[in-house]
């Protein structure tokens, strides 16, 4: 498992009978994990003093409680704490890896953030500059160019441009794009040239492809359902392996990674493998591989999968 676990404004405390207890910096969350079957003892007092619990509600969906919690809170997380940076992250100094998100609870549970996430920022990002230094030394002056699809709230986004890339992030929601560029204020981003867009990522893909544009990575992290800003239906089952076949055309024998995330249940790390090894490692070379993303828990000392990442890269040397 691939596991985030340089986090000091959030923690896992424990989970157990449906429900993670979580630290986001001074507060305590319950919220609830589908995935979180097994029945344990919720002898950590901070069950019972949360600051916020979502309860779900039988008819679908649910509704937050608030005990204590304010509106909007921010964290941070410096890129190279966990297992997955390396020597180019930690050449940089604390600050310019320090990247800082504004929170708040909104629909479904969310908070406006994954932390299981980290794990992969620190791999792409340690990818980025290292290609930057071997452009370098090549003399080749070309900028590092990454595409952000399903960008969020920009967690993704503001790594690869704290790595010293020029990021396009693309996501169909305003609302989330406001919110990306909050967080990139907040992270010291504002100037860096980051290129928001409001569209649906398959269309704008498709105009990319016709303008012959080129990126050197691309990163994908797309919802199980959703609609596009003129309701656009995406159901992943159906689109993703369309979506990244036109991804493919984006990239050349120049480009570095290609990075699939997915929260959807039926979308194995396997499948997601086996598409990047077709579509990708066939035509460009390199390697495809896959593995679950999760979250160490502080209570038990073990582990608890939140997701799946497949990655396609060019060479050995980008091997988790």
């Amino acid at each position: 498992m691939f596991l985030s676990d340089g986090w000091k404004d959030y923690e896992l405390i424990d989970c157990g009978s449906g429900e993670k207890l979580e630290r986001w910096g001074r507060y305590l969350l319950r919220r609830p994990d589908p995935q979180v079957i097994w029945q344990t003892e919720r002898e950590d007092e901070r069950w019972r003093k949360p600051n916020a619990r979502y309860r779900r509600s039988s008819r679908g969906g649910g509704d937050w409680e608030f005990f204590d919690l304010p509106k909007q809170w921010r964290i941070s997380y410096t890129l190279g704490s966990g297992t997955h940076g390396g020597k180019a992250l930690l050449a940089l100094s604390e600050e310019e890896r320090k990247l800082s998100f504004q929170l708040k609870p909104f629909a479904f549970k969310h908070t406006g953030l994954f932390p299981e996430q980290a794990a992969n920022w620190e791999w792409f990002s340690e990818r980025i500059l290292r290609e930057r230094e071997r452009r370098e030394k090549r003399g080749d002056g070309r900028e590092l160019e990454v595409l952000n699809l399903f960008a969020y709230t920009g967690g993704a986004t503001l790594a690869a441009a704290k790595a010293g890339a020029r990021v396009t992030h693309v996501d169909a929601a305003k609302g989330m794009v406001l919110w990306a560029k909050e967080n990139a204020d907040c992270s010291g981003l504002k100037d860096a040239g980051i290129r928001w867009l409001v569209d649906d990522c398959r269309k704008f893909v498709e105009r990319e492809i016709r303008r012959g544009k080129r990126y050197d990575g691309i990163i994908m992290d797309p919802p199980s359902y959703g609609r596009g800003p003129k309701g656009e239906i995406w159901k992943l089952e159906e689109a993703i392996y369309p979506l990244i076949a036109l991804c493919a055309k984006l990239l050349d024998s120049r480009s570095d990674f290609f990075l699939l995330n997915s929260y959807t249940t039926g979308l194995q790390p396997a499948v997601m493998q086996y598409m990047l090894s077709l579509l990708l490692k066939r035509k460009l070379g390199g390697r495809a591989e896959a593995d679950e993303i999760g979250l160490p828990v502080t209570r038990s000392g073990l582990s608890l999968p939140c997701g799946c990442r497949a990655l396609w890269y060019r060479d050995a040397e980008g091997s988790p």
